[in-house]
């Protein structure tokens, strides 16, 4: 009883904290849409393909954050302090270089990067406003993400749920202000949703830091930390991380290749999947926040040295897992139509979202159970290569060329395609089973 009791209460304490934050950050994106959506259906579409460029940025500072969380939360278990910096400074460098890149890419070719997710001319005009400002967040971004996952790795969530609830109020205000042209403000567009994310960000990024500054008690990171380079520490950490952030990358570009295949089917669907992408984000987020969750508590249970205790936790966490599956699969389902009932879309585009959305109901199902076993818990315990492995075979060798198959041989409709496109998501719930259950997925990755 006194060990559930732990369990439970370090759970729920980490999980309920980053579920909102990733749902509130996610409802940015999700006003974004609705906004745009009421304002323009080619606006929308334009800042739809260039967020799927910024999708792909994401992944792969989620790579270097859980990297960074799998690792230190082994220190953390141990209470050793001093290499949880080293290789904090690490990921931090790693993060800016790929956030300056990004930008550079971006400002040389705009129109040519937009080109890659649609043909149609209005709609990359639009993406090429939206996107000569949001380059600008990515600093921003990647050192909001890497920071909160230093402070992750120390159980410190709350400043981030704290922090998405401050973002969503400035962006969306912006938002309405420049977008519609209210209070005698110009009306913008597409641009005007850029300018609100990249002051969101910009402030995001500045409380963070003076957070971490003035407040936080266990890393006490500071800037002379992030200047010192420790090989040792990282090569560990660029070890662990490398073949994360490939995976997550080529994940990214399946996502985006998703929008490609459906814009490039009807104009209504790449409209329509970006509606209900968005808002399976928003309810995926219960499975991104156990993810990140089981993933600290079992690096944790690890650096205790504690085995036992680490196989017992795995399977608790699994029972919650399926749990979350099923109440996260039932809210989409039945939250579709209020929300779809804001959006200004023509009846076809509606309805075809609306039959995206039952489909990805379903799909949130296995997700939930399949994403944090094997991210959480497998990854979480420092296995790494089991999850790489999988998501290479799966996505790209069944996935997409299936999906493609699908759409431009077979020629069949956008919603047999985004069944194809999903469809890893329910069997990958097998390998995740077997290998948490009978695998030797338990690796001690800390050094004495």
């Amino acid at each position: 009883m006194k060990e559930d009791k732990v369990f439970y209460r370090s759970f729920f304490s980490i999980y309920v904290a980053l579920v909102l934050q990733n749902v509130i950050t996610l409802s940015v994106n999700l006003a974004d849409n609705m906004m745009l959506g009421a304002y323009s259906e080619t606006s929308l579409a334009g800042v739809a393909a260039v967020n799927q460029i910024q999708f792909v940025f994401q992944q792969v500072l989620l790579a270097l954050g859980d990297g960074l969380v799998i690792l230190c939360s082994q220190y953390w278990g141990k209470k050793q302090v001093e290499p949880m910096k080293r290789i904090t400074a690490a990921a931090m460098k790693t993060g800016l270089l790929a956030a300056v890149i990004l930008f550079l890419v971006i400002s040389l070719f705009p129109h040519q990067v937009v080109g890659i997710f649609t043909t149609d001319g209005p709609i990359i005009q639009e993406g090429v406003k939206y996107i000569l400002i949001v380059r600008f967040t990515y600093l921003f971004f990647a050192v909001t993400q890497l920071l909160l996952a230093s402070l992750r790795s120390v159980e410190m969530v709350k400043i981030a749920f704290y922090l998405s609830i401050m973002t969503f109020f400035i962006n969306f205000g912006i938002n309405y202000v420049l977008i519609y042209g209210k209070f005698g403000a110009p009306e913008l567009g597409a641009a005007g949703a850029a300018i609100g994310t990249l002051t969101a960000r910009i402030v995001e990024c500045t409380v963070l830091i003076l957070f971490v500054v003035k407040r936080e008690k266990h890393l006490r990171m500071r800037l002379r930390d992030y200047l010192h380079f420790d090989p040792v520490l990282s090569r560990d950490y660029y070890r662990l991380t490398t073949p994360m952030v490939v995976v997550q990358s080529l994940w990214g570009i399946n996502t985006a290749l998703q929008t490609v295949i459906l814009g490039h089917m009807t104009a209504a669907a790449i409209a329509a999947n970006s509606v209900a992408s968005t808002l399976f984000l928003v309810v995926k987020s219960t499975a991104i926040g156990a993810a990140s969750t089981a993933s600290v508590i079992i690096g944790k249970t690890i650096g205790t040295g504690d085995i036992q205790l680490v196989k017992r936790y795995a399977g608790k966490l699994q029972k919650l897992f399926l749990l979350i599956g099923i109440c996260s699969g039932i809210l989409l389902f039945f939250i579709r139509i209020p929300i779809l009932s804001l959006y200004d879309l023509s009846p076809a585009t509606k309805e075809m979202a609306n039959t995206f959305l039952i489909i990805l109901s379903v799909v949130c199902v296995g997700m939930s159970y399949q994403m944090p076993t094997n991210s959480g818990i497998i990854r979480g315990g420092g296995n790494a290569m089991f999850v790489v492995k999988m998501d290479l075979i799966s996505i790209w060798l069944i996935v997409l060329p299936l999906s493609f198959f699908m759409a431009f041989v077979v020629k069949a409709s956008p919603v047999i395609v985004v069944c194809c496109l999903n469809a890893d998501q329910i069997f990958k719930c097998v390998p995740a089973y077997l290998e948490s259950h009978y695998g030797n997925w338990i690796r001690k990755l800390t050094r004495d």
